[in-house]
C-alpha cells in the first residue's frame, strides 16, 4: 500500500485528572526513527509509546512530543535534618550532666526549631494517577490514528501520479520494443546487402553467411529485457496494491527497470530508439523521486 511518510497531527484531551496534549510530526527517513520528548513524570514510559507508534508506522522519522497537566493537588513532604538532631540530642545530653537543664528532647521542641525540620511541597507530577496515564495513551493512541489517516490520504496522490508515470513507461517500453525491432530489421538488410557488395566476385556460401548476418543482428536483440522489464511493471502494481508498506521495495523495483533500460539502450538500434530510451529513464527518476517520499 502507497503511504505518504510525511504528515502531522497534534490531540488535546482533558479530564478531571488533568490536560494532556500529543503531537506527531513524520517527515521521511530511510528507516522508522523514533524521536519522543516527554515530562519527566512519563519517563517510565517511554518504552511502551515506542510500541505504540512502531504498530501504526514502519518507515519515516517520527518526533512525538507529549504535554502533562496534572490538577492532582501537591503533598507535604517533611524531612528530618538528622546530623543536626543528633548533634543537639549530645549538646542536650552534656547540659543535663551539667545540670544545667533537665528532662528530654520533646516533638515540641524540633517544631521550634527550623534548622532539624525541612517542610515543602510535593510536586504534582512526581506521581501521575492512573487515570491520568490511560488519558495519555488514549491521546496517543489518537494522534497516531490522525496522522495515519493523513499519510493515507497523501499516499492516494502520489499513487495516482506514480500509476500514471507506470502507465507511461509501458507505453514507452512497447515503442521501443517496435523501433528495436524495426531497427534489427534495418540492421539485417544493410548487413545483407554490404555483403552482397563484398561478395559480389568470391565464391561463398550464402548459407552460412546468411546466419552469420542474423546472428550479428541477433546481438541487438532486446526482447529478454523487455519481458523483464514488463515484469517488473506487473510486480509494481502488486506490491501498490499490497496492505504492507512498500515504499523500501518499490525503490529496489525502479532500480531494477532502471538496469534494464540501460541495457537496453546500449543493445537496441533503431530510429528513435535514443530518444525513447532517454524520456523512459526521465520517468524513472521522476519516480524514483515520488518514491522516497512512500512509507
Amino acid at each position: 500500500m502507497i503511504k505518504s511518510m510525511t504528515g502531522f497531527a497534534s490531540i488535546s484531551l482533558e479530564q478531571d485528572e488533568g490536560v494532556v496534549g500529543v503531537t506527531v510530526r513524520a517527515v521521511n527517513h530511510r528507516y522508522l526513527d523514533v524521536q519522543l520528548r516527554l515530562p519527566a513524570a512519563l519517563n517510565d514510559r517511554e518504552a511502551p509509546l515506542r510500541s505504540a507508534v512502531q504498530r501504526v508506522i514502519s518507515r519515516g522519522r517520527i518526533e512525538m512530543s507529549i504535554s502533562l497537566q496534572s490538577r492532582q493537588a501537591g503533598s507535604p513532604v517533611v524531612e528530618l535534618n538528622a546530623p543536626f538532631v543528633e548533634a543537639l540530642q549530645a549538646a542536650l545530653a552534656a547540659a543535663r550532666e551539667q545540670g544545667i537543664i533537665e528532662g528530654r528532647l520533646a516533638p515540641g521542641d524540633l517544631l521550634r526549631l527550623p534548622q532539624a525540620l525541612a517542610i515543602r511541597e510535593r510536586p504534582a507530577g512526581e506521581s501521575v494517577p492512573q487515570p491520568l496515564l490511560e488519558l495519555v495513551d488514549r491521546a496517543v493512541g489518537r494522534t497516531l490514528a490522525d496522522l495515519d489517516r493523513m499519510r493515507t490520504h497523501e499516499g492516494q496522490h502520489l499513487r495516482t501520479d506514480l500509476d500514471g508515470r507506470r502507465r507511461e513507461l509501458a507505453r514507452l517500453v512497447e515503442a521501443i520494443a517496435r523501433a528495436a525491432a524495426d531497427g534489427r530489421t534495418a540492421l539485417e538488410r544493410r548487413l545483407t546487402d554490404r555483403v552482397r557488395e563484398l561478395i559480389a566476385e568470391l565464391q561463398v556460401d550464402w548459407g552460412s553467411l546468411a546466419q552469420e548476418v542474423v546472428r550479428a543482428a541477433a546481438r541487438s536483440d532486446i526482447s529478454e529485457e523487455i519481458t523483464r522489464f514488463k515484469a517488473h511493471l506487473a510486480h509494481w502494481d502488486v506490491l501498490s496494491d499490497a496492505a504492507e508498506p512498500c515504499g523500501r521495495k518499490l525503490d529496489f523495483l525502479l532500480q531494477e527497470m532502471n538496469r534494464e533500460i540501460n541495457t537496453i539502450g546500449a543493445k537496441a538500434d533503431g530510429a528513435g530508439v535514443s530518444e525513447l530510451i532517454v524520456t523512459a529513464k526521465a520517468e524513472l527518476e521522476k519516480m524514483r523521486e515520488q518514491v522516497q517520499n512512500v512509507e
